[in-house]
């Protein structure tokens, strides 16, 4: 998985050098075709150039192609991840986890890749034909215009890709829900993941058969959003800058909509750069955690957070065993949860630290640029076209790193798990 989506970045690299990709004279250059190929293959949408003016109609194509390759290609080997480790884990195993999510034909590849792309195409027209309808009416776009442009922003708001043709992201559009709810919806439904929403068309009539994983990642893409959204609504409410002259009405719409961006979408329809620093820190938070897992939203995900939570309140209440929505949770999982966790704050913490020392910008803003990096978010403080070169390719192996390293680690993590004929001693050392 990892050498394949480094060879499509790879691809989308030598495409977008070539000087038709680029509107004017020349080509790009390697670092400006290599960081573009990153942020689309792994659907961040970070950007160091801009997209509506400096790439041409054949390179907004080449990148709307990379979008679609990165996210069904993150979607469908994350789907099959759990096909692909029952296999190894044996016929008890297969049976349990077929069992546990209500479903047949485990190995049925074909099946779910052809539900993934089914699932994909229809989300996607749908949101296309939404979009198209309203910059055709609302804007005045003619018919092709007016299509392309629903046509990329429904894959880039699907995939969580967050790339626009628009200079200012959706800031124009801060107040229109016929432009902002079609996206946002679309952001909402990929992030889900596709486990979620196969189970949701099977079992929707009958939510005490939810799985574990769909329940934690309902309810969680609940509060976050919902915490979030109220969060920013009131911090950025007076805000002169961003909130602060809008009505009461398109001030809730404004901070929703962004709340759910921190999904790992990327699209702002509000002035980042005029946000409170403490803005800046919830979403740091809200991006870091991500989607669910198995879709196009990148983060640690929901369910490795949630399983944090869980044996955080297990142990404060002096519990045993840490047990969720009537089911007892794997101790493996605790393990692989807290390893994902610190191997991901360290990645992040090393990175800012080593950008502090090369840039004058302040740890706030250097801090949001590598977590929207890491969580394939594509928020900006604005200041990513500002950074040097070497911040750049760090940002480009973040980037990598956020949307690979969590599925590798975790299925590295549950392959290499192997029963133990012996145990040592217990001891106990001094905590707090």
């Amino acid at each position: 998985m990892v050498l394949g989506f480094a060879a499509a970045i790879l691809a989308g690299t030598t495409l977008l050098m070539l000087p038709v990709a680029k509107a004017g004279a020349g080509g790009a250059t390697f670092l400006e075709a290599l960081f573009t190929a990153t942020s689309a293959v792994c659907v961040t949408g970070l950007i160091i150039v801009d997209t509506p003016v400096y790439w041409s109609p054949l390179g907004h194509g080449i990148i709307l192609g990379l979008i679609q390759l990165g996210g069904f290609g993150i979607m469908s080997f994350a789907s099959l991840l759990g096909v692909l480790l029952a296999r190894r884990l044996g016929l008890r195993s297969r049976l349990t986890a077929a069992a546990e999510t209500k479903t047949t034909g485990f190995g049925d590849v074909r099946r779910v890749l052809l539900g993934v792309l089914k699932l994909s195409v229809l989300i996607e027209a749908v949101t296309a034909l939404a979009l198209a309808a309203r910059f055709a009416v609302g804007y005045g776009y003619s018919l092709p215009e007016a299509a392309w442009l629903g046509i990329f922003h429904s894959a880039s708001s699907f995939n969580n890709a967050g790339f626009a043709l628009f200079s200012d992201s959706l800031i124009q559009f801060v107040s229109d829900p016929w432009i902002c709810v079609p996206v946002a919806l679309a952001v909402i439904i990929g992030g889900l993941g596709f486990p979620v929403l196969f189970e949701l068309h099977r079992e929707y009539r009958q939510p005490l058969h939810w799985s574990m994983n769909t329940k934690l990642v309902l309810s969680g893409t609940a509060i976050l959003l919902l915490g979030g959204g109220i969060f920013i609504t009131a911090v950025e409410w007076s805000n002169p800058g961003t909130l602060g002259p809008m009505n009461s009405a398109e001030k809730i719409h404004a901070g929703f909509f962004q709340s759910v961006m921190t999904r790992t979408a990327g699209y702002n329809s509000v002035d980042f750069a005029e946000l409170h620093p403490v803005t800046w820190l919830a979403m740091d938070v809200l991006m870091f955690i991500g989607g669910g897992p198995a879709g196009t939203a990148g983060g640690l995900k929901i369910t490795t957070f949630a399983v944090l939570f869980f044996i955080l309140y297990t142990e404060i209440r002096g519990g045993s065993a840490v047990n969720i929505f009537g089911k007892r949770l794997s101790r493996a999982v605790h393990r692989q949860a807290i390893t994902i966790v610190l191997l991901a704050v360290a990645l992040v913490v090393g990175s800012t630290m080593f950008l502090m020392l090369i840039t004058d910008f302040g740890l706030d803003r250097l801090l949001f640029e590598v977590v929207s990096a890491f969580g394939t978010v594509g928020l900006s403080t604005g200041i990513t076209a500002q950074l040097p070169p070497i911040a750049h390719v760090l940002l480009v192996t973040i980037m990598f790193i956020g949307r690979l390293g969590p599925i590798t680690l975790a299925s590295a993590l549950a392959l290499r798990a192997k029963p133990v004929l012996y145990e040592y001693p217990k001891e106990r050392p001094l905590i707090g």
